[in-house]
This record gives C-alpha cells, sequence and structure tokens, in this order.
C-alpha cells in the first residue's frame, strides 16, 4: 500500500491542467475501515496537504459524529478523491474533478483496501461513478439503504450546498442521526 501511495503522490498525469500544479491527496491503510470517496481537495486542502481540512471536512466530521483524531486515524478513514489534485476556481466553487485519476488509480488502491466494511461515496461526482447516474444525487441520498451495506451515499458538504441541505432539512434530521450510528458500530 505505502509504494502505491507514493506513486499516486508522485503523480504528474494531468499537471499541466492544474492551476497549483500537482499534489495528490490521498490517506490509506490495508486496515482503513470506511472509505471516504470524495469530490477533489480544495484550495486550502492543497496548501496544507491535509484532505479535509477545511469548512467542508468540519461539516463532513460533524455528519459522521467524530472528531479530528479519529477522522485522522488511516486505520479509521481511507480519503479517496475523484480527483487527486485540486482542479481550480469555477464560478461557484470549485471545477470538478479531473477525470483521469479514479480510471487511472482507483481499481489499484481498491485492491489493497481489503478490510474497508463501508464506502461513502461523498457529492454527486463520487455517487454517480459508484453508484450510476440514472438517479439523482437527492434520490440517492434519501434511499441510501439500497447502496448499503457497501455504499452510503452523501451530499457533499461544501458551504456552496447549503442551500441544498435547507431545502432538504430531513437530511440532517433523519438520515445524519443513523449515518453516526453506523459509523459508530464500525469504529467500536
Amino acid at each position: 500500500m505505502e509504494d502505491l501511495l507514493c506513486k499516486i503522490r508522485d503523480c504528474k498525469v494531468c499537471h499541466e491542467h492544474l492551476p497549483l500544479g500537482a499534489r495528490p491527496i490521498i490517506e490509506a491503510t490495508r486496515k482503513s475501515k470506511i472509505v471516504l470517496i470524495s469530490q477533489a481537495p480544495g484550495r486550502i486542502v492543497h496548501e496544507t496537504g491535509i484532505a479535509w481540512n477545511d469548512q467542508s471536512g468540519k461539516k463532513l466530521r460533524d455528519w459522521l459524529g467524530v472528531d479530528r483524531d479519529t477522522f485522522y486515524n488511516t486505520e479509521n478513514f481511507a480519503i479517496l478523491p475523484m480527483g487527486f489534485c485540486y482542479p481550480g476556481k469555477a464560478k461557484t466553487g470549485d471545477l470538478p474533478p479531473r477525470k483521469e485519476c479514479a480510471p487511472l488509480w482507483h481499481d489499484e488502491v481498491w485492491e489493497e483496501l481489503n478490510e474497508s466494511t463501508l464506502k461513502i461515496a461523498i457529492g454527486s461526482y463520487a455517487c454517480d461513478y459508484y453508484l450510476g447516474k440514472k438517479t439523482k444525487l437527492t434520490a440517492k441520498v434519501l434511499n441510501y439503504e439500497q447502496y448499503l451495506p457497501d455504499y452510503w451515499p452523501l451530499p457533499h458538504p461544501s458551504p456552496v450546498n447549503r442551500f441544498w441541505r435547507a431545502k432538504n432539512p430531513w437530511f440532517e434530521e433523519d438520515i445524519v442521526p443513523k449515518l453516526q450510528q453506523k459509523i459508530a458500530e464500525i469504529l467500536s
């Protein structure tokens, strides 16, 4: 696993397309219990080199019901983005993750993650890639049980998605407590 992580962290496949250059972000061990399949690092994460080290990460940890130490323990959580590098700024939020990363690296990573019990697909890019594009993200999140026991779809915790959360209060009222219970069971 360490050799693979080093190869990914040294990747420069799309370097010329990235506004801040390549700085692949991935965290995992063979013993990671839960895999967070995320979108792509934001600018702050790119600068610090620490996954989910921003407001989105704070909200995600709240949803998962874990503190920073539990979250950053790679035996608890692996972090597998759809795009490993910061893709740049869009009109609202960041640009989509680069399309090269997941097809290039994910299969190799999954071969090493043989002890994970739950994959959390975060945001539309991860959910569409792993759960199919036929169903909209809101329906996937609402009907999360149909993807269990392997996957649990979530909206992206970005502050940009505050409007989605305001329109869908059932998510934080009904689904987040069930997610927290599942996470606590896995980590106990």
